[in-house]
């Protein structure tokens, strides 16, 4: 048990190495093509990132590098332990949004990416919402005790408020920087309005419920699983006492 925990550890830091360098990379990278790049399309390269491109790649990379360590800040500031694991999808989740979306362009490249990620994403946070529940719940003082019906409601209603907030960092990148964070605006240039411009958002937001809801409902069904089984296990321990 021991050997295995110390391979996914080291794992974990080879990862975190990994995604932590190409990151600082690329942040690099795009400060010095912001300063070469044109400020708009070129007519022979029409498709040609620009300033603005440049500087959204910039932002993530730096909230990549900043966001990555906050696994580690929550295990030394609240002395709690995060599987090892969970730390890893993390990683590999900002290596995806933000190395492969961002820098290396696949959100317009692979179709859907945008929403495999957000899926991925709500999953991860549905599992976590879960852990920290049970770390609560672990703890002598304060005791809490919750029912795995609220368990699931907290995850759940963590992972969807986690998607919220992201979406509310995207309007404001957009609002302020002039990116296309929200995709309100089409690869030609065409602003668009009504419903076609909150088309985005609602899918990440709807992908986020139904990502969460999944792990969710897993989670909730191994925990009355569980619960069955250790108030089968009192019943015994107390048939056993009274014979």
């Amino acid at each position: 048990m021991k050997l295995k925990v110390k391979m996914y550890e080291k794992r974990k830091n080879i990862v975190f190495i990994i995604v932590l360098g190409l990151l600082v990379i690329s942040l690099i990278y795009s400060v010095y093509m912001l300063i070469t790049a044109p400020t708009t399309d070129p007519l022979d390269k029409p498709y040609d990132r620009v300033k603005s491109d440049y500087v959204l790649t910039i932002l993530q990379c730096l909230v990549g590098t900043v966001v990555i360590f906050l696994p580690s800040r929550i295990e030394q500031k609240y002395r709690i332990d995060i599987p090892d694991l969970m730390e890893i999808l993390y990683f590999i989740f900002l290596f995806c949004a933000i190395f492969l979306g961002e820098v290396r362009n696949f959100y317009f490249k692979i179709p859907y990416w945008d929403l495999i990620l957000h899926g991925f994403s709500a999953a991860m946070l549905g599992a976590m919402g879960f852990f920290i529940v049970s770390y609560l719940n672990d703890m002598e003082k304060p005791f809490i005790h919750l029912s795995p019906f609220f368990v699931a409601l907290f995850a759940f209603c963590f992972a969807l408020a986690c998607g919220t907030v992201w979406e509310i960092y995207e309007f404001a990148a957009d609002s302020i920087l002039g990116t296309n964070m929200q995709k309100f605006i089409t690869e030609e240039g065409v602003v668009l309005i009504g419903r076609g411009a909150l088309t985005d958002t609602m899918e990440d937001l709807i992908v986020d419920a139904i990502g969460s809801f999944i792990v969710v409902a897993i989670g909730y069904i191994n925990l009355k699983k569980q619960q069955r089984q250790s108030k089968k296990l009192v019943v015994e321990e107390l048939n056993i006492k009274g014979d």
